[in-house]
C-alpha cells in the first residue's frame, strides 16, 4: 500500500504547508494531494502551489485532489500538468473532477452544468488531455463542451501521468472504469459500503471495456487524528471540501489495522488528511502507522 498526505491550500498557512510537505518527503511518503477550489477566497492556486512545493522536495510526488475542470480548460491543463511533470522529473499525477458548488463556479465566470453535462464534459476533457500529451504533430477534437482544431500537442510528460477521477455517482464510476487511470474518493463523503460498491462498479465497467481493473489506481482520502483517544478533540475538525462525516481517530496500531481493511476492500493508496495539521501528526503517520502497514 502506498501512502500520502492531503493538504488544504490555505493562503495564511503557506509556511505550515511547506513544513508538513518537507516532513512527508523526508519520511518517505509517496504522495501529497492538494485540493483545488479556485473560487475559494482563502485558497492558493493548486497548480502554482504544487510547482513551488515540487521545487522544495526531492522524491515525493504530487497530485491535484482534484482539479476543478469547469474552471480549467483541458488543453491548458494538459500543458500545465506536463510542465510540472517535466520540471520535477516525473513527480506529478492529475486528479480531475467534474465540478461541484456550481453557484461558486458560475460566480467566477465558469459554466453551470447539470450532473449529466458535467460527466459528458469530463469524458471529453480526458480525450483532449490525452491528445495534448500525444506524439502527434497536430490533433483535433470536436465535442459538445470542448474543441481543439489542428492543435500542436506537447511537450509530453516524462512519465505516463495518471488521470485519477474524483467520482461518487454510478455514471462517474463507470467512466473511471472505461477511461481513467485511477479513482480518488473520500471516506466520509462515501461510507465503507459505498467504497466497496464503487470498486465493484469500476471493475465491471473496466471489464466491459476490455480493460484490466487491476491497472486502475484506487486512492482513498482519509481524514482523522492519530492519538490515544478514539474521539477527535472538539474544535479541531477542519472544514474542507473533500468530505463530510466523522473523522477517524485512534492510536497508530488501530490506524494500521483500519487501513489494512481498506486495502482488503481494493484500495492501493491511502492519503492521510490530518485534522490537526502538524509535523507531529505527519511523523506519527509515516513512522508508526506506515511502519505497521509494511
Amino acid at each position: 500500500m502506498q501512502t500520502g498526505l492531503s493538504v488544504i491550500p490555505y493562503s495564511d498557512s503557506l509556511e505550515r504547508i511547506r513544513g508538513l510537505v518537507r516532513v512527508a518527503d523526508e519520511a518517505g511518503l509517496d504522495y501529497v494531494g492538494i485540493q483545488d477550489h479556485p473560487y475559494q477566497a482563502r485558497f492558493l492556486d493548486a497548480f502554482a502551489l504544487i510547482a513551488t512545493l515540487l521545487a522544495r522536495t526531492h522524491r515525493i510526488s504530487f497530485f491535484t485532489d482534484v482539479a476543478n475542470l469547469p474552471l480549467r480548460p483541458p488543453a491548458m491543463m494538459a500543458k500545465t500538468a506536463a510542465t510540472l511533470d517535466i520540471a520535477s522529473g516525473g513527480r506529478f499525477e492529475l486528479g480531475l473532477g467534474a465540478g461541484a458548488n456550481w453557484d461558486h463556479i458560475a460566480g467566477v465566470g465558469g459554466p453551470r452544468r447539470s450532473p449529466a453535462e458535467s460527466v459528458d464534459a469530463l469524458e471529453e476533457a480526458i480525450e483532449v488531455i490525452r491528445l495534448m500529451w500525444s506524439q502527434e504533430q497536430r490533433v483535433s477534437f470536436e465535442g459538445r463542451h470542448y474543441r481543439v482544431k489542428d492543435a500542436r500537442p506537447g511537450p509530453p510528460p516524462v512519465h505516463p501521468v495518471g488521470i485519477w477521477l474524483g467520482a461518487f455517482r454510478p455514471r462517474m464510476l463507470r467512466l473511471v472504469g472505461r477511461r481513467a487511470d485511477g479513482w480518488i474518493p473520500s471516506l466520509g463523503a462515501l461510507t465503507r459500503g459505498d467504497l466497496r460498491e464503487g470498486n465493484r462498479r469500476i471493475d465491471e465497467a473496466a471489464l466491459a471495456a476490455g480493460r484490466d481493473p487491476g491497472q486502475i489506481r484506487r486512492v482513498l482520502n482519509v481524514q482523522g487524528l492519530i492519538g490515544e483517544s478514539r474521539t477527535p478533540p472538539a474544535g479541531r475538525l477542519q472544514v474542507g471540501y473533500m468530505q463530510a462525516g466523522e473523522p477517524l481517530a485512534g492510536p497508530p496500531d488501530w490506524w494500521a489495522e483500519t487501513l489494512e481493511g481498506f486495502k482488503a476492500d481494493g484500495f492501493d493508496t491511502v492519503v492521510f488528511w490530518p485534522i490537526d495539521p502538524t509535523p507531529r501528526q505527519v511523523e506519527l503517520f509515516a513512522s508508526e502507522v506506515v511502519r505497521l502497514l509494511s
